[in-house]
């Protein structure tokens, strides 16, 4: 009997050590992990010069949140155009930019003012113009062909004048028709794009924009798109560091940050499908590995 008996005490203690075993292998496994706290950088302020485009179509609205919880830095954006974002970099008074102007861009890449020279997105440039189109912008076929229908009309085209990548796109159009226009029917606003298409709508006249900005302000503007498509009209967008062997004071780790951020493939699929739920159509396509040429 006392055999039986320790043989049944026996049995039954290694039964509840398997049990107990099991249980708190189960509760391992349904403790939930801790997500990873965002790093706490040395040097967490970082500069970024953009184009206005990146800001008023909303892009930014929502990279920005997602860099900054991923890294710990912090962004100070500064939107105005193209030129003057690269005059920024030119100072070093940015640390990071993220342009639309190839040709000035490239500039500042050869006389190695910005380095880590990245390809991150395009879209493209479109010409609005009024409803009723008294130019016959919409005859057209190249955007050369809808500057000249523009000039030879009464009707007035609205520049930005601010030096941005539209501003360049569109003045090496003009060169392009041959033509230099002035006076009353061509009116520069020396501002941003959505400042313009609304400054655009309210006078009836034309201008040349880039598709995510007009698409972000459109429901506000009485414009519609009336020349689209033409390979010439793409709009490309690179990131870039300021060598900090230039300027020292530079936030080259968070420059560095961001311009990994912007070509990462997660970060890629957020441009690639910004806009679609609310425009049906995305604003920009991601091109992170690409090369010029490919755009074509």
């Amino acid at each position: 009997m006392k055999k039986k008996l320790k043989l049944r005490l026996s049995f039954g203690f290694a039964l509840l050590m398997a049990i107990l075993v099991i249980v708190s292998g189960c509760g391992k496994a349904a403790t939930p992990t801790t997500p990873a706290a965002t790093p706490t950088p040395a040097k967490p302020d970082l500069i970024l010069a953009t184009t206005t485009s990146t800001q008023d179509s909303g892009l930014l609205a929502v990279l920005i949140p997602a860099f900054e919880k991923k890294t710990g830095y912090k962004i100070k954006t500064i939107a105005v155009g193209t030129g003057a974002a690269l005059a920024m970099g030119e100072k070093g008074d940015a640390d990071v930019m993220l342009v639309h102007a190839f040709t000035s861009e490239k500039k500042l890449v050869d006389n190695k003012t910005a380095i880590n020279y990245q390809l991150v997105m395009h879209n493209d440039f479109v010409i609005v113009g009024p409803t009723a189109d008294p130019a016959k912008v919409k005859d057209t076929k190249t955007a050369v062909d809808a500057l000249k229908a523009i000039y030879a009309s009464p009707s007035i085209f609205v520049s930005r004048g601010d030096d941005s990548g539209t501003d360049k796109m569109e003045k090496a159009l003009w060169v392009k028709a041959n033509l230099k226009p002035t006076g009353t029917k061509y009116q520069s606003t020396g501002q941003g794009m959505g400042q313009t298409l609304t400054i655009a709508s309210e006078k009836e006249g034309y201008t040349l924009t880039d598709r995510a900005t007009y698409l972000a302000t459109k429901k506000n503007l009485k414009l519609n798109i009336l020349l689209e498509g033409e390979t010439s009209l793409l709009n490309i967008y690179h990131v870039m560091q300021v060598n900090p062997e230039k300027f020292p004071k530079v936030n080259a780790d968070g420059a560095k940050a961001f311009v990994d951020f912007m070509v990462n493939a997660d970060t890629q699929k957020l441009i690639g499908s910004f806009g679609k739920d609310q425009y049906g159509q995305a604003l920009f396509f991601a091109d992170a590995g690409k090369k010029m040429e490919d755009l074509k």
